[in-house]
């Protein structure tokens, strides 16, 4: 765990970070496994369902469900960055991840949210278009720039990994290395570090700023301009079924902008950190499994594809 430097007199560098996690009880630890063990089955099983819904429909192959197909992919990789870690940690006294492991940690985590905020933006412009622009649709939205999307969302996402996982290697560990949550976050690590962190919190705001901020912007836009769409319709059946295009997505949006926002802009407090883990598995534990339900129960498409998936899989039985 620790060894010994010539750089740092009379100290030891850590090379092993403890995970606090939620509590030291056996009993509340055996509870929380098989809680977490749980929404991490429903997560991956959910969306991998919805993921089969989309490829095997055909009548499925439009933007939109192009779209919710990579944000389930997402969801997936998103959830399994901290959670099996966790579920380890569960059943295990040691609960430690090296310093490498804590950071390729950090790095998924930022790529995989990044990512998803900017899949979330592009569904946002496609109900935006669907809406505001339905003549258009087929024109703006057209398979390759579909693909140009979900790639540049996957590129900005390793980019803001990078942005703020590179200057980690420079820092130097010393002292304590409990970090007191569930899994390895930025803001964690870097209050344990023994060396200048200013230009990692500089980074991590500026490229949150940029990134995060912008992705929201490009969703509030959207969905002003949506509103406004709506509100103009004359007919209450017409502003209820236009509604019904975006509200899953909005639910959505909200869920997880509301909660990322709070646990990173929120003021930096001891009081304050049992409650940022309690946030912090909104989003990205709660989040992930909640998205391919809520796009099931608000989309006929996904039910009546789910209904045929499962019709599928029954084993026939000869009378």
């Amino acid at each position: 765990m620790f060894s010994e430097s010539s750089g740092l007199k009379n100290q030891t560098v850590i090379t092993e970070f403890i995970l606090l996690g939620f509590s030291n009880d056996p009993h509340i630890e055996d509870f929380l496994l098989f809680l977490f063990m749980i929404i991490f089955l429903v997560t991956i099983l959910g969306n991998v369902i919805v993921i089969l819904v989309i490829k095997s429909e055909f009548h499925l192959q439009t933007p939109m469900f192009f779209f919710l197909s990579h944000l389930a992919f997402v969801d997936i990789c998103y959830s399994s960055v901290t959670v099996p870690k966790m579920l380890a940690n569960f059943v295990t006294k040691h609960k430690t991840i090296s310093r490498e492991g804590c950071i390729a940690q950090i790095f998924f985590i930022l790529q995989t949210g990044c990512t998803e905020v900017f899949i979330l933006s592009a569904m946002g412009y496609d109900r935006y278009v669907a809406i505001c622009a339905p003549l258009h649709y087929s024109r703006h939205l057209t398979k390759e720039i579909c693909n140009k999307m979900v790639s540049g969302a996957w590129l900005l996402g390793f980019f803001h990994g990078m942005v703020n996982v590179l200057p980690l290697v420079n820092l130097h560990f010393c002292n304590d290395n409990v970090i007191r949550h569930y899994a390895c976050k930025l803001p964690s690590l870097l209050a344990l570090s023994c060396t200048e962190t200013l230009t990692n919190y500089l980074v991590l705001l500026i490229s949150f700023l940029i990134l995060g901020l912008s992705s929201f912007l490009i969703t509030l836009v959207s969905y002003i301009y949506i509103i406004s769409a709506i509100l103009k319709i004359h007919s209450a059946e017409g502003r209820q079924k236009a509604f019904s295009t975006c509200s899953s997505h909005l639910i959505v949006v909200c869920l997880y902008f509301i909660t990322a926002l709070f646990c990173y802009l929120k003021p930096s407090s001891e009081s304050l950190r049992d409650l940022d883990k309690v946030i912090s598995i909104q989003y990205s534990i709660l989040t992930p499994m909640l998205n391919p339900i809520i796009y099931s129960l608000k989309n006929k498409e996904i039910v009546s594809g789910v209904e045929k998936l499962f019709g599928k899989c029954r084993p026939i039985i000869c009378p």
